[in-house]
Protein backbone atom coordinates (compact mmCIF):
# COMPACT_ATOMS: atom_id res chain seq x y z
CA UNK A 1 0.00 0.00 0.00
CA UNK A 2 1.49 3.82 -0.94
CA UNK A 3 -1.43 5.67 -0.99
CA UNK A 4 -2.67 7.93 2.20
CA UNK A 5 -6.63 6.79 0.96
CA UNK A 6 -7.10 6.50 4.40
CA UNK A 7 -6.00 9.90 5.37
CA UNK A 8 -8.46 12.44 7.99
CA UNK A 9 -8.97 15.16 6.07
CA UNK A 10 -7.33 17.72 3.55
CA UNK A 11 -3.91 19.84 4.50
CA UNK A 12 -4.46 21.95 7.28
CA UNK A 13 -5.15 25.29 6.19
CA UNK A 14 -1.78 27.77 5.41
CA UNK A 15 -2.82 31.19 5.08
CA UNK A 16 -0.36 32.39 6.30
CA UNK A 17 1.99 31.89 2.88
CA UNK A 18 -0.69 30.01 -0.06
CA UNK A 19 -2.97 32.32 -2.02
CA UNK A 20 -7.14 30.46 -2.00
CA UNK A 21 -5.88 29.42 -5.46
CA UNK A 22 -2.80 27.56 -4.60
CA UNK A 23 -4.55 25.84 -1.76
CA UNK A 24 -7.50 24.75 -4.46
CA UNK A 25 -4.54 23.84 -6.34
CA UNK A 26 -3.34 21.17 -3.55
CA UNK A 27 -6.66 19.53 -3.31
CA UNK A 28 -7.13 19.63 -7.45
CA UNK A 29 -3.53 17.78 -7.16
CA UNK A 30 -4.55 15.39 -4.43
CA UNK A 31 -7.09 14.61 -6.02
CA UNK A 32 -5.82 13.46 -9.75
CA UNK A 33 -3.52 11.82 -7.58
CA UNK A 34 -6.33 9.43 -5.45
CA UNK A 35 -8.25 8.98 -8.49
CA UNK A 36 -5.67 8.34 -11.56
CA UNK A 37 -2.02 8.23 -10.24
CA UNK A 38 -2.54 5.86 -7.32
CA UNK A 39 -3.86 2.93 -9.33
CA UNK A 40 -1.46 3.28 -12.50
CA UNK A 41 1.63 3.61 -9.46
CA UNK A 42 0.30 0.49 -7.78
CA UNK A 43 0.26 -1.46 -11.35
CA UNK A 44 3.88 -0.18 -11.98
CA UNK A 45 7.05 -2.32 -11.79
CA UNK A 46 8.83 -1.51 -8.58
CA UNK A 47 12.30 0.37 -9.17
CA UNK A 48 11.79 1.39 -13.01
CA UNK A 49 10.02 4.40 -14.19
CA UNK A 50 6.82 4.43 -14.46
CA UNK A 51 5.99 6.31 -17.62
CA UNK A 52 2.12 5.87 -17.58
CA UNK A 53 2.48 8.10 -14.64
CA UNK A 54 4.40 10.47 -16.12
CA UNK A 55 2.31 10.39 -19.15
CA UNK A 56 -0.87 11.21 -17.09
CA UNK A 57 0.79 13.69 -15.03
CA UNK A 58 1.27 15.32 -18.48
CA UNK A 59 -2.14 14.92 -19.95
CA UNK A 60 -3.11 16.45 -16.50
CA UNK A 61 -0.90 19.58 -16.27
CA UNK A 62 0.83 18.52 -13.48
CA UNK A 63 4.57 18.55 -15.31
CA UNK A 64 3.48 21.69 -16.99
CA UNK A 65 3.50 23.86 -13.77
CA UNK A 66 7.24 22.25 -13.56
CA UNK A 67 7.94 24.31 -16.57
CA UNK A 68 5.71 27.77 -16.77
CA UNK A 69 5.34 29.99 -20.09
CA UNK A 70 5.24 33.38 -20.15
CA UNK A 71 2.53 35.50 -21.34
CA UNK A 72 3.13 35.29 -24.48
CA UNK A 73 2.70 31.55 -24.64
CA UNK A 74 6.92 31.09 -24.77
CA UNK A 75 8.66 28.77 -22.68
CA UNK A 76 9.94 30.92 -19.39
CA UNK A 77 13.18 30.21 -18.37
CA UNK A 78 12.45 31.09 -14.86
CA UNK A 79 11.53 28.01 -12.79
CA UNK A 80 8.46 28.73 -9.43
CA UNK A 81 9.76 27.02 -6.20
CA UNK A 82 6.51 27.86 -4.58
CA UNK A 83 4.73 25.80 -7.92
CA UNK A 84 7.11 23.24 -7.01
CA UNK A 85 7.04 22.97 -3.21
CA UNK A 86 3.36 23.10 -3.75
CA UNK A 87 3.24 20.00 -5.90
CA UNK A 88 5.57 17.82 -3.86
CA UNK A 89 4.05 18.43 -0.94
CA UNK A 90 0.46 18.20 -2.36
CA UNK A 91 1.56 14.57 -4.50
CA UNK A 92 3.55 12.93 -1.27
CA UNK A 93 0.52 13.12 0.92
CA UNK A 94 -1.25 10.93 -1.04
CA UNK A 95 1.54 8.79 -3.03
CA UNK A 96 5.09 9.08 -2.82
CA UNK A 97 6.00 6.80 -6.12
CA UNK A 98 4.02 9.78 -8.09
CA UNK A 99 5.54 12.81 -6.34
CA UNK A 100 8.98 11.22 -6.83
CA UNK A 101 8.36 10.74 -10.90
CA UNK A 102 7.17 14.70 -10.76
CA UNK A 103 10.22 15.84 -9.10
CA UNK A 104 12.69 13.82 -11.07
CA UNK A 105 11.31 15.40 -14.42
CA UNK A 106 12.15 18.89 -12.39
CA UNK A 107 15.60 17.97 -11.37
CA UNK A 108 16.59 16.41 -14.63
CA UNK A 109 15.51 18.88 -16.67
CA UNK A 110 15.77 22.01 -15.18
CA UNK A 111 19.23 22.51 -16.02
CA UNK A 112 18.50 22.45 -19.24
CA UNK A 113 15.73 24.62 -18.80
CA UNK A 114 17.92 27.23 -16.88
CA UNK A 115 20.99 26.77 -18.88
CA UNK A 116 20.68 25.44 -21.96
CA UNK A 117 20.38 26.92 -25.69
CA UNK A 118 17.06 27.61 -26.97
CA UNK A 119 17.37 24.24 -29.47
CA UNK A 120 17.96 22.29 -27.12
CA UNK A 121 15.11 24.10 -24.87
CA UNK A 122 12.84 23.72 -27.62
CA UNK A 123 13.69 20.22 -28.21
CA UNK A 124 13.30 18.47 -24.76
CA UNK A 125 11.48 20.55 -22.64
CA UNK A 126 8.09 20.01 -23.87
CA UNK A 127 8.52 16.35 -24.26
CA UNK A 128 9.40 16.36 -20.69
CA UNK A 129 6.00 18.60 -19.81
CA UNK A 130 4.14 16.34 -21.89
CA UNK A 131 5.74 13.15 -19.52
CA UNK A 132 6.79 11.75 -22.85
CA UNK A 133 10.69 11.76 -21.75
CA UNK A 134 12.26 11.25 -18.71
CA UNK A 135 15.01 13.19 -17.50
CA UNK A 136 18.10 12.56 -14.88
CA UNK A 137 19.95 14.39 -13.35
CA UNK A 138 23.66 12.84 -13.27
CA UNK A 139 25.89 14.35 -10.50
CA UNK A 140 27.02 11.87 -7.91
CA UNK A 141 29.99 9.50 -8.90
CA UNK A 142 31.59 6.60 -6.62
CA UNK A 143 34.32 8.90 -4.90
CA UNK A 144 32.13 12.27 -5.61
CA UNK A 145 28.91 11.90 -3.25
CA UNK A 146 28.76 15.03 -0.43
CA UNK A 147 32.08 16.27 -2.35
CA UNK A 148 30.32 16.30 -5.51
CA UNK A 149 33.82 19.15 -6.42
CA UNK A 150 35.88 15.93 -6.31
CA UNK A 151 34.30 14.39 -10.03
CA UNK A 152 36.27 12.74 -11.95
CA UNK A 153 34.24 11.66 -15.09
CA UNK A 154 36.11 12.53 -17.77
CA UNK A 155 35.00 14.83 -20.87
CA UNK A 156 38.08 14.76 -23.18
CA UNK A 157 38.58 17.26 -26.25
CA UNK A 158 37.45 15.99 -29.63
CA UNK A 159 37.56 18.56 -32.20
CA UNK A 160 35.08 21.28 -31.87
CA UNK A 161 33.41 19.16 -28.97
CA UNK A 162 34.25 16.57 -26.16
CA UNK A 163 33.96 12.94 -25.39
CA UNK A 164 33.17 11.49 -21.86
CA UNK A 165 34.59 8.48 -20.24
CA UNK A 166 33.92 7.30 -16.63
CA UNK A 167 30.54 6.57 -14.75
CA UNK A 168 27.99 8.06 -12.28
CA UNK A 169 26.41 6.21 -9.83
CA UNK A 170 22.99 6.93 -7.53
CA UNK A 171 21.23 8.51 -10.82
CA UNK A 172 17.53 8.81 -10.18
CA UNK A 173 15.54 7.43 -13.28
CA UNK A 174 19.00 5.78 -14.99
CA UNK A 175 19.48 4.01 -16.34
CA UNK A 176 15.90 4.48 -18.28
CA UNK A 177 16.06 8.28 -19.02
CA UNK A 178 15.80 9.39 -22.57
CA UNK A 179 17.84 12.69 -21.91
CA UNK A 180 20.80 13.45 -18.61
CA UNK A 181 22.00 16.34 -17.65
CA UNK A 182 25.74 15.11 -17.12
CA UNK A 183 28.37 16.80 -15.00
CA UNK A 184 32.02 15.87 -16.35
CA UNK A 185 35.91 17.25 -15.88
CA UNK A 186 37.09 19.74 -19.15
CA UNK A 187 40.19 20.90 -16.79
CA UNK A 188 41.90 18.27 -14.67
CA UNK A 189 42.50 19.52 -11.37
CA UNK A 190 40.63 22.53 -11.04
CA UNK A 191 38.25 21.50 -8.55
CA UNK A 192 34.89 23.01 -8.69
CA UNK A 193 36.00 25.32 -11.25
CA UNK A 194 36.92 22.66 -14.32
CA UNK A 195 33.38 20.95 -14.08
CA UNK A 196 31.07 21.46 -17.64
CA UNK A 197 27.50 20.53 -17.72
CA UNK A 198 26.11 18.67 -20.95
CA UNK A 199 22.57 17.66 -22.31
CA UNK A 200 23.47 13.95 -23.48
CA UNK A 201 20.15 11.67 -25.02
CA UNK A 202 19.86 8.15 -23.64
CA UNK A 203 19.82 6.67 -26.44
CA UNK A 204 23.21 8.07 -27.85
CA UNK A 205 26.24 5.75 -28.50
CA UNK A 206 28.13 4.65 -25.59
CA UNK A 207 25.78 5.44 -23.17
CA UNK A 208 25.19 2.49 -20.80
CA UNK A 209 24.00 1.65 -17.16
CA UNK A 210 22.81 -0.80 -14.72
CA UNK A 211 19.65 -0.73 -12.46
CA UNK A 212 20.09 -0.68 -8.55
CA UNK A 213 18.10 -2.06 -5.59
CA UNK A 214 17.44 -0.02 -2.82
CA UNK A 215 15.59 -0.47 0.15
CA UNK A 216 12.97 1.86 -1.03
CA UNK A 217 11.40 0.90 -4.31
CA UNK A 218 13.08 3.84 -6.75
CA UNK A 219 14.17 4.43 -10.21
CA UNK A 220 18.15 4.00 -9.88
CA UNK A 221 21.36 3.01 -11.20
CA UNK A 222 24.57 3.65 -12.94
CA UNK A 223 25.22 5.73 -15.70
CA UNK A 224 28.28 4.60 -17.97
CA UNK A 225 30.01 6.73 -20.86
CA UNK A 226 31.95 4.68 -23.00
CA UNK A 227 33.45 7.69 -25.86
CA UNK A 228 30.40 9.40 -25.86
CA UNK A 229 30.19 11.96 -27.94
CA UNK A 230 28.71 15.53 -26.85
CA UNK A 231 28.81 19.09 -29.30
CA UNK A 232 29.48 22.38 -28.02
CA UNK A 233 25.90 23.52 -28.47
CA UNK A 234 24.88 20.86 -26.14
CA UNK A 235 27.15 22.72 -22.72
CA UNK A 236 24.78 23.37 -20.32
CA UNK A 237 26.19 27.37 -19.24
CA UNK A 238 29.47 28.08 -19.92
CA UNK A 239 32.37 25.34 -19.97
CA UNK A 240 33.97 24.83 -16.96
CA UNK A 241 31.33 26.61 -14.82
CA UNK A 242 29.25 23.91 -14.75
CA UNK A 243 29.33 23.39 -10.85
CA UNK A 244 27.15 26.86 -10.95
CA UNK A 245 24.63 24.84 -12.63
CA UNK A 246 24.78 22.06 -10.39
CA UNK A 247 24.14 24.24 -7.54
CA UNK A 248 21.56 26.63 -8.87
CA UNK A 249 19.56 22.94 -9.18
CA UNK A 250 19.94 22.34 -6.10
CA UNK A 251 19.73 25.69 -4.41
CA UNK A 252 16.06 25.36 -6.11
CA UNK A 253 14.87 21.75 -4.99
CA UNK A 254 16.46 21.97 -1.29
CA UNK A 255 13.47 23.43 -0.50
CA UNK A 256 11.08 21.16 -2.51
CA UNK A 257 13.06 18.09 -1.14
CA UNK A 258 11.74 19.26 2.64
CA UNK A 259 8.09 19.49 0.70
CA UNK A 260 8.23 16.28 -0.41
CA UNK A 261 9.27 15.32 3.04
CA UNK A 262 6.74 17.28 4.85
CA UNK A 263 3.89 15.65 2.72
CA UNK A 264 5.45 12.29 3.98
CA UNK A 265 5.08 13.94 7.58
CA UNK A 266 1.60 14.62 6.98
CA UNK A 267 0.27 11.41 5.87
CA UNK A 268 2.06 9.58 8.88
CA UNK A 269 0.04 12.12 10.94
CA UNK A 270 -3.37 11.71 9.70
CA UNK A 271 -2.59 7.96 9.88
CA UNK A 272 -1.38 8.77 13.89
CA UNK A 273 -4.56 10.74 14.48
CA UNK A 274 -7.02 8.31 13.01
CA UNK A 275 -5.49 5.30 14.57
CA UNK A 276 -5.09 6.49 18.47
CA UNK A 277 -8.82 8.10 17.99
CA UNK A 278 -10.15 4.25 17.77
CA UNK A 279 -8.30 1.67 19.19
CA UNK A 280 -9.31 0.76 22.24
CA UNK A 281 -6.99 0.23 24.88
CA UNK A 282 -6.92 0.27 29.21
CA UNK A 283 -10.46 1.00 28.93
CA UNK A 284 -10.56 3.73 26.40
CA UNK A 285 -9.53 4.60 23.56
CA UNK A 286 -5.64 5.78 22.74
CA UNK A 287 -6.45 8.85 22.35
CA UNK A 288 -7.18 9.39 25.94
CA UNK A 289 -4.11 8.91 27.46
CA UNK A 290 -1.98 12.22 27.71
CA UNK A 291 1.39 10.89 26.13
CA UNK A 292 -0.67 9.84 23.61
CA UNK A 293 -1.89 13.07 22.94
CA UNK A 294 1.69 14.80 23.53
CA UNK A 295 3.32 12.80 21.21
CA UNK A 296 1.01 14.15 18.52
CA UNK A 297 1.54 17.28 19.54
CA UNK A 298 4.83 16.71 19.29
CA UNK A 299 4.90 15.54 15.69
CA UNK A 300 1.94 18.59 14.68
CA UNK A 301 4.04 21.51 16.34
CA UNK A 302 7.52 20.30 14.12
CA UNK A 303 5.68 19.34 10.85
CA UNK A 304 4.55 22.36 11.04
CA UNK A 305 7.44 24.45 11.68
CA UNK A 306 8.94 22.44 8.72
CA UNK A 307 6.68 23.52 6.99
CA UNK A 308 6.77 27.34 7.41
CA UNK A 309 10.90 26.96 6.96
CA UNK A 310 9.80 24.92 3.58
CA UNK A 311 7.27 27.70 2.13
CA UNK A 312 9.95 30.67 3.36
CA UNK A 313 12.50 29.23 1.35
CA UNK A 314 10.65 29.02 -1.81
CA UNK A 315 9.32 32.57 -1.65
CA UNK A 316 12.78 33.53 -1.05
CA UNK A 317 13.81 31.84 -4.12
CA UNK A 318 10.92 33.16 -5.83
CA UNK A 319 11.41 36.80 -4.62
CA UNK A 320 15.13 36.95 -6.50
CA UNK A 321 16.73 37.04 -2.98
CA UNK A 322 20.55 37.09 -2.72
CA UNK A 323 22.08 34.05 -3.57
CA UNK A 324 23.73 33.71 -0.10
CA UNK A 325 19.91 33.87 1.26
CA UNK A 326 18.93 31.56 -0.86
CA UNK A 327 21.17 28.82 -0.19
CA UNK A 328 20.86 29.89 3.46
CA UNK A 329 16.75 29.44 3.77
CA UNK A 330 17.03 26.27 1.75
CA UNK A 331 19.75 24.45 3.38
CA UNK A 332 17.71 24.68 6.63
CA UNK A 333 14.37 23.91 5.17
CA UNK A 334 16.00 20.67 3.81
CA UNK A 335 17.48 19.84 6.76
CA UNK A 336 14.55 20.17 9.60
CA UNK A 337 11.74 19.15 7.40
CA UNK A 338 13.58 15.91 6.45
CA UNK A 339 15.12 15.25 9.57
CA UNK A 340 11.09 15.93 11.02
CA UNK A 341 9.64 13.74 8.74
CA UNK A 342 11.88 11.46 10.11
CA UNK A 343 11.07 11.25 13.63
CA UNK A 344 7.30 12.17 12.96
CA UNK A 345 6.84 8.37 10.91
CA UNK A 346 8.70 6.75 13.11
CA UNK A 347 6.43 8.01 16.36
CA UNK A 348 3.52 7.14 14.31
CA UNK A 349 4.92 3.57 13.58
CA UNK A 350 5.26 3.90 17.58
CA UNK A 351 1.59 4.53 18.25
CA UNK A 352 0.70 1.96 15.93
CA UNK A 353 3.28 -0.86 17.06
CA UNK A 354 3.59 -3.98 15.39
CA UNK A 355 0.70 -2.93 12.48
CA UNK A 356 2.69 -0.34 11.78
CA UNK A 357 5.86 -2.79 10.43
CA UNK A 358 3.39 -4.72 8.53
CA UNK A 359 4.52 -5.56 4.97
CA UNK A 360 2.34 -3.03 2.53
CA UNK A 361 0.96 -0.66 5.03
CA UNK A 362 1.46 2.73 4.95
CA UNK A 363 3.60 3.66 7.48
CA UNK A 364 5.77 0.66 6.39
CA UNK A 365 6.24 2.14 3.14
CA UNK A 366 6.52 5.98 4.65
CA UNK A 367 9.73 4.55 6.79
CA UNK A 368 11.42 3.21 4.21
CA UNK A 369 11.12 6.47 1.61
CA UNK A 370 11.60 8.60 3.88
CA UNK A 371 15.38 7.62 5.01
CA UNK A 372 17.08 8.80 1.62
CA UNK A 373 15.67 12.47 1.79
CA UNK A 374 18.34 12.57 4.58
CA UNK A 375 21.04 11.69 2.47
CA UNK A 376 20.39 12.72 -1.72
CA UNK A 377 20.77 16.35 -2.85
CA UNK A 378 22.67 16.89 0.12
CA UNK A 379 23.23 15.02 3.27
CA UNK A 380 21.67 16.99 6.49
CA UNK A 381 25.55 16.82 7.91
CA UNK A 382 26.45 18.77 4.41
CA UNK A 383 23.47 21.42 5.21
CA UNK A 384 24.53 22.15 8.51
CA UNK A 385 28.24 22.79 7.18
CA UNK A 386 25.88 25.59 4.82
CA UNK A 387 23.99 26.78 7.78
CA UNK A 388 26.98 27.08 9.45
CA UNK A 389 29.25 29.21 7.31
CA UNK A 390 26.50 31.31 6.37
CA UNK A 391 25.99 32.32 10.26
CA UNK A 392 30.05 32.69 10.29
CA UNK A 393 29.95 34.82 6.80
CA UNK A 394 26.71 37.06 8.00
CA UNK A 395 29.40 37.91 11.13
CA UNK A 396 31.93 39.10 9.67
CA UNK A 397 29.78 40.97 7.15
CA UNK A 398 28.01 43.00 10.00
CA UNK A 399 31.67 43.63 11.32
CA UNK A 400 32.98 44.74 8.14
CA UNK A 401 30.14 47.38 8.15
CA UNK A 402 31.03 49.18 11.21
Amino acid sequence: MTSNSGDTGSLPSRLFSLTERQQQRIEEVREIARTELVPLAEAGEPGHVNRQVLETMGKRGLLEGLFPKSSSGKQSRQAQAMELCILREALASVNTESETALALQGLGAYPILQSGSQEIVDEWIPKVAAGTAVAAFALTETGAGSDAAALELKAEPDGDGWRLFGEKIWISNAPEADIYTVFARTTPDAGARGVTAFAVPGAREGVGGEHIDLVAPHPIGTVTFDGVRVERGEVLGEVDRGFRVAMKTLDLFRPSVGAFAVGMGQAALDAAVEYTSTREAFGGYLSDQQAVAHALANMATQLEASRLLVYAAASAYDSGASSFEITHRSAMAKLYATETAQFVIDSAIQLHGARGLVRGHLLEHLYREVRATRIYEGASEIQRTIIGRSLYRSNQDKKSTK
